[in-house]
């Protein structure tokens, strides 16, 4: 499973406001102050900001699972988002070219490079946190680790990660789905809560789904 999560990570991110006041023939402008620079601006947008309810739980042990799943979300996530990034490099670098050949050969150079730097953290992770690893690589780049394997490699190689990934449990097609699944919308919670603290860096995800519409339909959530 180590092998399994390892290779899946390889293929693998002032407020201001405007005033316009118009007279006979004038237009006056207020100035927004940007990076230290007066710029002439008549609106400037402006992040999200969600407005978090308290956690309630109905019973000690529905605590104790989410935050267990809060510790091993926070844990994973990083690896998540460098994956994307890294995968971004690679698309945009594989893009400049041409040669088959050269493509494979530079694919192999970053699989060496990612391995030598991250091995050994990503072998400590546990079964369910590849898991969730799994999930967040599809919540970052929109496709599952099979098909990046697939994509990348061939079609018998992602196969066969899928097969042994079975063997401990894990999918690697495995999606995320936080408007059908409760426990995807939980680990969306956990990372909006985290990116509001500054404990994680924010990156969006690049699925379609609405934050905050999830969260008054998983108000009363059900055991899924």
């Amino acid at each position: 499973m180590k092998k399994v999560v390892l290779f899946l990570f390889v293929l693998i991110s002032f407020v201001g406001l405007a005033q316009k006041e118009q007279a006979k023939d004038t237009i006056a402008k207020e100035y927004i102050k940007v990076d230290g620079d007066s710029i002439f601006r008549s609106s400037i947008s402006l992040d999200e900001v969600y407005i978090f309810g308290k956690l309630k739980f109905s019973s000690r042990e529905e605590k104790l699972r989410y935050y267990i799943l809060r510790r091993k979300t926070i844990k994973v996530y990083p690896y998540a988002k460098l994956a994307s990034e890294r995968l971004v490099e690679l698309n945009d670098s594989l893009a400049q070219i041409k040669k088959k050949s050269k493509k494979r050969k530079y694919t192999k150079k970053v699989h060496k490079y990612i391995e030598g730097e991250f091995a050994e953290e990503l072998k400590k992770l546990t079964r369910t946190e590849g898991q969730i690893l799994v999930k967040l690589i599809h919540r970052q780049t929109g496709t599952t680790s099979f098909n990046l394997v697939k994509e990348l490699r061939n079609g018998w190689r992602a196969f066969w990660y899928n097969a042994t990934a079975k063997a401990f449990k894990i999918s690697i097609k495995e999606e995320f789905h936080p408007e059908s699944v409760h426990e995807d919308y939980l680990i969306e919670d956990i990372l909006q809560r985290a990116f509001a603290d500054n404990r994680l860096e924010r990156q969006k995800s690049v699925l379609d789904y609405d934050y905050a519409s999830l969260s008054n339909k998983w108000k009363k959530p059900t055991n899924k």
